[in-house]
């Protein structure tokens, strides 16, 4: 997939085009994916897909955005997957806020996307103070020579496929309801690097992983499946949190103790897949009580995978 930055280089040629900050790329935004693509082979036009970093909502008011649920990183590889041609990713910031629907339209879709063809969810709102709607595009789709549809909201038992629905799933620990809002359990990367060597003195080597996620959107004891290593994916029991018991850590850590692994897996990039939490991140009296509860912790991990 072709990653673009900005506007100020023009796609190759014609697109069909979606817009959205696909936080999570949940299923509703797979839907949307899924009939880009279609539309796109039947037009014989790549694929692209219109997407903001920082998110709008970190832009306008950081304090009370939510957290997210993918990196920029880990939103492209996962648009990528469903067969995404190109991306243009448009950074969010004030000169960029204040452009109005009808600039957004000129310069954005017209000479530097160069949609035939723009799918939206019905929800869609653009430009200058969300002034845009769906009738203002369809309008200018008319004039421009591009064609405009809105997707439906897709629900589940109910329940619209939502990246606020997959954030508060994961938050309340419910991880399996999450995964059937994504279609694919919850899953974070990072890069295996040097810690303090702390699991290994309590009898239980961890893989430290540096994420980019400064508020995760879960944290707890969790069991996982590990991408990424030969062999895998493997299995294993990990913490997310802050550590407060020993070497309390300012931005969250996530450790992953690997079952029945042994290995140096140092420098590499891993996917980590939350399958269920075991409980919530605690506060031990000492490391005794800390190294018995990690035991408990292993063996609940391999209750669950049934080992």
């Amino acid at each position: 997939m072709l990653v673009y930055r900005g506007f100020s280089q023009a796609a190759p040629g014609a697109t069909v085009l979606t817009i959205g900050n696909f936080d999570g790329v949940h299923l509703g935004h797979r839907a949307l994916l899924a009939r880009l693509t279609a539309v796109a082979a039947t037009a014989g036009l790549p694929a692209a897909v219109l997407t903001f970093e920082p998110h709008p909502r970190e832009f306008f008011a950081p304090e009370s955005a939510p957290s997210r649920l993918s990196t920029l990183r880990e939103k492209l590889e996962l648009i990528a997957d469903d067969g995404v041609d190109l991306a243009c990713v448009c950074h969010f910031n004030a000169s960029f806020a204040a452009l109005s629907p009808e600039q957004f339209i000129e310069r954005v879709l017209v000479n530097s996307l160069r949609v035939r063809h723009l799918i939206v969810g019905d929800d869609f709102r653009f430009g200058a103070r969300r002034s845009g709607d769906f009738a203002l595009l369809r309008e200018a789709g008319e004039y421009h020579g591009f064609q405009v549809e809105a997707m439906a909201s897709v629900t589940l038992d109910g329940e619209r496929a939502s990246s606020s629905a997959v954030r508060d799933a994961l938050q309340a620990g419910r991880l399996e309801h999450a995964a059937r809002l994504l279609g694919r359990p919850y899953s974070i990367d990072g890069r295996v690097v040097h810690g303090d060597k702390f699991g290994r003195q309590l009898g239980f080597a961890t893989a430290n992983i540096r994420i980019k996620h400064e508020r995760p959107p879960l944290q707890g004891v969790f069991a996982v499946e590990v991408k990424g290593l030969p062999g895998g994916p493997l299995r294993g029991a990990a913490n997310l949190g802050y550590r407060p018991t020993a070497n309390q850590v300012v931005r969250p850590l996530l450790e992953v103790h690997l079952l029945d692994f042994c290995g140096d897996i140092y420098g590499a990039h891993l996917n980590v897949r939350f399958l269920h939490k075991l409980r919530d991140e605690a506060k031990f009296p000492d490391f005794d009580a800390l190294k018995a509860q990690i035991a408990r912790d292993v063996e609940a991990a391999k209750a669950y995978f049934q080992l």
